[in-house]
């Protein structure tokens, strides 16, 4: 991986307009290629902190750096980077078929239809939904759908895929087949992936690092380095290593928890 930081969070803080503190003097540094997972209970700040990354809400104090430049415009095409969101429900137009829905993001900048076309069948194919281009979102399951969602967000061509718990609502089949088809997916593309989850077990068999969240306010307590190599095997999810990794990540939350409301 490259050892130039991609993003670089400094001293952050955000407040709500009701006065709470979502974030206090949060410091996060994120490399590319990186597959970090944020865990911690409700509340912790993780979905906000994607929000202040995307550029959908900003900080009340403190700075994100994204490479050398001191601020960044998401979308931006003279931006070296391009991002892409992934949220907990797919929020697929109803009316529109599959195609319909992974063109928009394309219908928005205005690519002409030919290109369009060709990254939509892309898209499609990546995420193996290339037979149901015509199907609409009630004739899907819900891994499917979050399949749309995906394909939605990779048919941008992103270089960082920000993921609110994409996979929260699904059950743990369908669940365990999308962390696999994701990590495929991620090897592929050579994303940067920042994946909000409160699964510890799931967030230690996709990531490099689990950074480990307290609320009260939302501040990192932990950073943990995932030292297993990829690609991972069912065999990872039942040996002693990934054992070891979920119990340390566990502990972690509990010592996060046991503090709320001390500082």
């Amino acid at each position: 991986m490259n050892s130039q930081p991609l993003i670089t969070l400094s001293q952050v803080n955000k407040f709500f307009e009701n006065g709470i503190q979502a974030l206090k003097n949060l410091n996060l540094t994120i490399s590319p290629g990186e597959f970090i997972s944020l865990v911690g209970p409700s509340g912790c700040g993780k979905s906000t902190l994607l929000r202040i990354i995307a550029g959908l809400t900003t900080q009340n104090s403190g700075t994100i750096q994204w490479r050398d430049q001191p601020s960044y415009s998401p979308g931006n095409p003279t931006d070296q980077e391009s991002l892409a969101f992934v949220f907990q429900e797919p929020a697929l137009m109803p009316w529109a078929t599959v195609r319909g829905n992974v063109r928009l993001p394309l219908k928005l900048t205005g690519m002409p239809k030919k290109d369009a076309d060709y990254a939509i069948k892309e898209a499609l194919q990546l995420v193996g939904l290339e037979r149901f281009a015509k199907s609409y979102p009630r004739q899907l399951s819900g891994g499917m759908k979050m399949r749309v969602s995906i394909a939605r967000a990779l048919v941008t061509s992103p270089t960082v895929l920000l993921m609110d718990e994409p996979f929260g609502a699904l059950d743990d089949i369908t669940r365990t087949q999308l962390n696999v088809e994701l990590l495929s997916l991620w090897r592929q593309q050579h994303w940067t992936i920042i994946f909000v989850t409160h699964n510890i077990y799931e967030a230690v068999y996709l990531s490099n690092r689990v950074v480990v969240m307290a609320p009260s306010p939302g501040r990192v307590i932990s950073d943990i380095t995932i030292e297993e190599p990829y690609p991972r095997s069912e065999a990872f999810r039942t040996s002693v290593d990934y054992v070891q990794y979920c119990q340390q990540v566990a502990s972690e939350l509990s010592k996060g928890m046991m503090a709320e409301g001390s500082i």
